[in-house]
């Protein structure tokens, strides 16, 4: 369904734990540089991956966003697949709503998320606010989410039943540009949340170590699903968040070579420092390129043209230039769509 208080007003939901699953982009259009025979078969195994493990250890489901790769998926016979896999969960999966699945600001009917949440199959999240209440062993746990383009809250105290219970603690999902490391220009820094001892959040594509910031801890798991090379070195994984609000790594099945490399040289397992390079170099062109008149480029021509500038004068190592080059490619493509 398409939350208001439902659950807020049931009985909270009694399981060992939550199963944390980062944004699966499901869709029948294969990826540019992904070379699977069978797309996407390699997404609904990792879904039925979780199905599994879920059930296994009795975790309720919660996905941070962008269940589809596009707000309408014309694919039918991949939607009854979907619909079938997340049927098999024993709790009902709840989702929150990434930029990805909506056409316009907010969740609306012409989306193929709000199809699946009418049918019952998931419940989704289309307002920030309190979603859910979960019975965790000991632990009271208060759900909340807020779908990409809306207000993260500021202090979230007082916002669930029996909030004064001692067992009682909060977790906040989120789909938002989080500057976790070097983040896009526009993104901005996770910040306190007063009443929230931990926050998730989707949309950032590749994972980032848990941050601290006062009473909060925000993680960023990444998604689940490699989209493009510059996640060549991402481990798909889910994360079992228990009643003590730790969270614990469950790597799901994989095929590490999945990218078709032709004419790119991308080292098959860059480090995080090397990682953390690419990534300020890239952040910086793009910072530059908003406060010029390269930002006039709706196809990102002139801002390549820069970037191909720079590698000339710098002599960049083709591994850096790719890695870079495919930033590129998914920045444009994000301002254009």
């Amino acid at each position: 369904m398409i939350l208001g208080r439902e659950r807020l007003d049931a009985a909270p939901v009694a399981c060992a734990g939550l199963l944390v699953i980062g944004d699966p982009h499901v869709s029948s259009r294969r990826p540019g540089r992904r070379k699977d025979p069978d797309w996407p078969a390699p997404v609904l195994a990792k879904l039925e991956h979780c199905v599994a493990l879920a059930n296994d250890r009795d975790l309720a489901p919660v996905l941070l966003g962008d269940l589809f790769e596009r707000p309408v998926e014309p694919d039918e016979s991949l939607k009854s697949r979907l619909i079938r896999i997340l049927k098999g969960f024993r709790h009902r999966p709840l989702a929150n709503v990434g930029n990805h699945d909506i056409r316009h600001t907010r969740l609306s009917d012409g989306d193929s998320l709000a199809m699946l949440a009418v049918s019952d199959v998931l419940d989704v999240v289309p307002e920030s606010g309190p979603a859910a209440l979960y019975r965790l062993g000991g632990t009271r746990l208060g759900l909340g989410a807020t779908p990409f383009g809306q207000a993260i809250p500021s202090d979230v105290r007082g916002l669930f039943p029996q909030a004064d219970d001692p067992s009682a603690r909060t977790v906040w999902l989120t789909h938002h540009d989080l500057a976790f490391g070097a983040g896009y220009p526009g993104a901005v820094p996770p910040a306190a949340i007063p009443g929230c001892a931990l926050a998730i959040n989707g949309h950032v594509h590749r994972r980032h170590p848990p941050l601290r910031v006062g009473e909060t801890l925000w993680f960023n798991p990444g998604n689940i699903t490699r989209g493009s090379i510059d996640l060549i070195a991402h481990v798909p994984a889910v994360f079992v968040l228990s009643g003590d609000l730790s969270l614990a790594e469950e790597r799901l099945p994989f095929t590490a070579d999945v990218f078709d490399l032709t004419g790119r040289q991308v080292a098959a397992d860059p480090s995080p420092e090397a990682i953390g390079r690419i990534e300020s170099a890239f952040v910086s062109l793009l910072q530059a390129e908003t406060t010029t008149d390269l930002a006039r480029s709706d196809d990102g021509a002139l801002i390549r043209e820069e970037i191909e500038a720079k590698f000339s004068r710098d002599e960049t190592p083709e591994p850096v230039r790719a890695a870079i080059r495919s930033l590129m490619e998914a920045a444009v493509a994000k301002r254009s769509g």
